[in-house]
């Protein structure tokens, strides 16, 4: 670089790390903001219910709900899933598993263990999907249908068991995943309080990496061995138990996780229900959701309830988790870009100002941002342009503003769901969090900015996912 320039490369150069230090410092405060609105939901909000005493009190009023499965080559585990969704502690439901043209043994499996036999179907439904090859009922328990279709897709298999579905609500669940025997319950509840203001309702995600399972049911909370996995343990309580309390408190909750949800199905058949365009189909929808409520005026309710939990299952390989978050960011940004005329729009009040605002400082400034960060500040340091105490400051309010975070998530976990029965558990898990910050934090960064450029290419579809077994008791 000739010398003329390069006074003007380090001017420009200051004023990236200035954007740098402002964003990172915005970023920060945000998650701060998070933390503490979530202890004072917590801290305010009456004890949640005993479970015989939320059966007694739900018994009567409980509407008819419909557990919708999508599976896809989901063999391992699908057995110990539809066991534990048919002995859940609810008055009135039905499952219906969609096996999405699974290459593997997930339907003859199905048809063995439960018994299954042809039926007539009811017919196609309002929402399109894939072609239906043959709708089945279970023999021994008629609670269960299996939709056996061509693969379209998460969000096609979804669409089609929507159609079948004859619940007023629908609870949306993996395959890989194991709810707790009192969640269907626990997440009606604002349903029940609310009204048909109440249009969807989400739930607590949990890692069951290393728990023994029984019967389709967590038998006992240990924490995983992998510490691949304990670090998505940690990553999961801070996305749960502390982002969505706080945003549900502001009406501008926008995320009810694909592995537990519950939506008014009205509602979703009303606009238009799952998108097949993107992988974040369930953000995706409830962005839609609050969308088409705002544009007409319309009173409504999207809660989270964190009681309700829902066990499921993390990679555990590096490859595996790095797809799985490229994919997942990549869904955000298209759910983005699909609904960014809401973004910091008054018409469409917080989930537009507060919610979708977020999204775009973490989810699109942000990966860039930081990575920007740790390549600019050792430059200007080495350039002579930081000083030293400068660049440590930084560097410590970075690693500093993670670990409060993690550990306040830890806090309200320990708070509100005390599911960790030992002191040990909690110390490790604390180690975790401050861990996390050092090599891991960083790792997810670059995946996110893969997320970015396959977002950019076009990418479509999900890709391979690997699957296995629970753990048995």
């Amino acid at each position: 670089m000739t010398a003329p320039l390069w006074p003007a490369f380090l001017l420009l150069a200051q004023l990236v790390a200035l954007l740098v230090l402002l964003v990172g410092v915005a970023q920060n405060l945000l998650y701060v903001a998070l933390m503490v609105t979530a202890l004072w939901v917590m801290a305010t909000r009456p004890p949640a219910r005993r479970s015989r005493a939320l059966w007694a009190g739900m018994v009567d009023v409980a509407p008819p709900l419909s557990v919708i499965v999508p599976a896809y080559d989901e063999e391992l585990t699908i057995e110990d899933s539809v066991r534990a969704l048919l002995s859940l502690q609810y008055p009135d439901f039905e499952v219906i598993v969609v096996n999405d043209g699974s290459t593997d043994g997930t339907l003859d499996r199905l048809v063995e263990r439960f018994a299954l036999e042809p039926e007539e179907s009811a017919g196609a439904g309002p929402l399109p999907h894939a072609p239906v090859r043959r709708v089945y009922r279970s023999a021994t328990n008629p609670a269960l249908r299996v939709v056996d279709k061509e693969n379209g897709g998460k969000a096609d298999a979804l669409n089609a068991g929507i159609n079948l579905a004859e619940g007023e609500l629908f609870c949306a669940a993996d395959a890989d995943s194991l709810l707790e025997a009192d969640s269907l319950l626990r997440a009606v509840q604002p349903f029940v309080e609310g009204g048909e203001e109440t249009i969807a309702v989400g739930g607590t995600v949990r890692v069951a990496n290393g728990c023994p399972v029984r019967g389709g049911r967590v038998v006992e909370v240990r924490l995983p061995r992998h510490p691949l996995a304990l670090l998505q343990t940690v990553e999961y309580m801070r996305a749960f138990t502390m982002a969505r309390l706080a945003f549900e408190r502001f009406g501008a909750l926008f995320i009810i996780s694909g592995a537990f949800g519950i939506f008014r199905r009205e509602a979703v058949l009303e606009v238009g229900g799952y998108s097949t365009a993107t992988v974040g189909e369930d953000m995706e929808l409830v962005l839609r959701l609050h969308r088409f409520m705002r544009e007409r005026g319309r009173r409504y309710e999207i809660r989270f309830v964190p009681e309700p939990v829902c066990w499921t299952q993390v990679p555990e390989r590096l490859r595996a988790l790095a797809r799985q978050r490229i994919r997942w960011h990549r869904g955000a940004l298209e759910s983005l870009a699909a609904h960014r005329r809401m973004l910091a729009r008054r018409r469409y009040g917080t989930p537009g100002s507060l919610g979708l605002v977020t999204l775009f400082l973490l989810d699109v400034l942000g990966p860039a941002v930081e990575a920007v960060g740790y390549l600019l500040m050792p430059f200007l340091w080495a350039a002579g342009m930081l000083d030293t105490g400068f660049l440590l400051a930084w560097l410590a309010m970075t690693f500093a503003f993670g670990v409060v975070v993690s550990i306040g998530a830890l806090v309200l976990e320990e708070m509100e769901l005390r599911r960790f029965p030992r002191a040990s558990h909690l110390a490790l898990l604390a180690v975790t969090a401050i861990l996390e910050n050092f090599g891991y934090r960083q790792l997810n960064n670059l995946w996110r900015i893969a997320g970015h450029l396959a977002y950019l290419r076009g990418v479509r579809g999900w890709g391979r996912q690997t699957r296995r077994a629970f753990v048995r008791a």
